[in-house]
């Protein structure tokens, strides 16, 4: 008997995977009858889909994605669902999908905002990442990029180098020394901007570089992990350089987080788990913390099949959660026999003692040391592995869709290197004081509405009267009638 559901999981999971697509948003067709088809169509419905049927007014010919239930083909554009091709390959069908970081950018270059100035990009060095640097670059920066050994694709380092970006990245780095000093090499080449993705290396410059630090203009932020070290910092008066919160900003953390991060992490761990033999499908997972990744975590999980439980420390988030249907508990009550997701971005989320009890545990997001187990690992498959007590931890705890697979969505990084270029420009023109700051809201308009142009979303027009009720503070339940 054919696992519908089965199925239709692994039909959705090589197009996110084959593609590093986004989902949510995204026209699709399924042709074929029966159950797979209804399953699919279920999960990608649940995921932010949008499902085009025949006869509806855009079919076959015209929907995006066609997916073919019986045969199992999946086009995009009209073209088969394949390989990408090398590192260069990926280079450009990155780059085909990020046409709002690209206006962003051709505007900066027609305004030369960044001409002649230094920028250091320290992320995790995969294709979306390689295509901010260029764009960097043909707005008229000198640009250099670093990443971690473990957040290193080592072609697509290669592919930046040969188009002309030097990087200061290297897989192979087996220790922390070399590690340091290569984090250390790269800062010394001297930026006047450093755009930074979990305040690593803006830390690393304050400790080892101070009077490198001295000599930037400013610096991004790209996540909510490396801005609560970067605001303790300031609160203990030891930043000393302006930083402009890109993750804060609605266009990054309204999108990536849930969308992005939710979809690349739980597909995944569906990923890992299914090589181990084991489904996501009808068993409890646990989402430890619903903030804006947890939320994306949860919903991805139940869109897959999995009964979702919530723990969180917030009052006002576990109400959220609970309110969005997923009975909010403890991890302690909730972890054995379970798949472990943490989604907190704090150390020590998932202890030992807990780690013993579940079927499996993974990070979505992350910091080092979010999760912990006891004793020595037993490799079961790729990135997996399993405790003495039967456990599998996934990717020993590593930022699972960064390191297992090709990181978030590429038009969700879109939106969000977008607006890391909004706040670069922010930073070089305005030179902002010592401390964290938000995005200016014109800034991020701006970003909003390139991406609905490019993406031909349509706005509704504002009322005609809009103009003259702005300027009326007056009550009309009050006002008196005039003859």
């Amino acid at each position: 008997m054919t696992d519908a559901r089965g199925e239709a999981e692994r039909l959705l999971r090589r197009f996110a995977r084959d593609t590093n697509l986004l989902i949510a948003g995204r026209e699709f067709h399924i042709t074929g009858d029966g159950p797979v088809a209804a399953a699919l169509t279920a999960m990608l419905a649940d995921m932010g889909a949008r499902i085009l049927t025949s006869g509806s007014h855009a079919a076959d010919a015209t929907a995006e994605v066609i997916i073919d239930v019986t045969t199992g083909d999946l086009t995009l554009g009209g073209a088969p669902v394949g390989g990408r091709g090398d590192a260069a390959g990926r280079l450009d069908f990155a780059a085909a999908h990020m046409p709002v970081s690209a206006a962003v950018a051709a505007d900066l270059a027609e305004a030369g905002t960044l001409a002649g100035l230094s920028i250091g990009v320290s992320m995790t060095l995969e294709p979306k990442t390689a295509n901010l640097a260029l764009l960097l670059a043909r707005a008229g920066a000198t640009v250099a990029v670093y990443a971690h050994p473990d957040e290193t694709d080592e072609a697509v380092a290669e592919a930046l180098r040969q188009r002309g970006v030097p990087v200061d990245a290297d897989a192979t780095l087996a220790t922390p020394a070399a590690e340091r000093q290569a984090a250390l090499s790269f800062l010394d080449r001297g930026f006047d901007v450093l755009v930074d993705d979990g305040s690593h290396v803006t830390r690393l410059a304050h400790e080892a570089r101070p009077d490198l630090v001295k000599r930037w203009i400013g610096a991004t932020e790209e996540t909510t992990s490396g801005l609560t070290p970067l605001r303790r910092m300031q609160t203990a008066g030891v930043l000393a350089t302006g930083v402009i919160a890109v993750n804060d900003a609605i266009t990054k953390t309204g999108f990536d987080n849930r969308y992005g991060t939710g979809q690349s992490c739980v597909l995944a761990v569906a990923d890992l788990l299914d090589a181990a033999g084991v489904s996501v499908r009808d068993q409890p997972a646990h989402v430890v913390g619903y903030g804006p990744v947890g939320e994306g975590v949860a919903a991805h999980l139940r869109a897959l099949g999995a009964t979702v439980t919530v723990s969180e420390v917030h009052p006002a988030r576990a109400l959220l959660a609970a309110h969005d249907g997923y009975e909010v508990t403890t991890l302690e009550a909730a972890a054995s026999g379970a798949l472990v997701v943490s989604a907190t971005g704090w150390p020590g989320t998932v202890p030992a003692n807990v780690s013993d009890v579940a079927a499996a545990v993974a990070v979505a997001g992350g910091v080092p040391h979010e999760i912990a187990w006891a004793g020595d690992l037993t490799p079961v498959a790729p990135h997996v592995e399993r405790t003495s007590t039967g456990a599998l931890i996934l990717d020993r705890g590593g930022c699972i869709n960064v390191t297992a697979a090709e990181g978030n969505p590429i038009e969700i990084m879109d939106l969000s290197f977008a607006t890391q270029l909004a706040a670069v420009a922010e930073v070089v023109t305005t030179h902002p004081a010592v401390g964290v700051h938000a995005l200016s809201p014109t800034a991020v308009d701006r970003v909003a509405a390139t991406a609905a142009r490019v993406r031909r979303v349509p706005l509704e027009r504002s009322p005609a009267t809009a103009s003259a009720i702005d300027t009326d503070w007056h009550s009309p339940r009050y006002r008196e009638e005039i003859a």
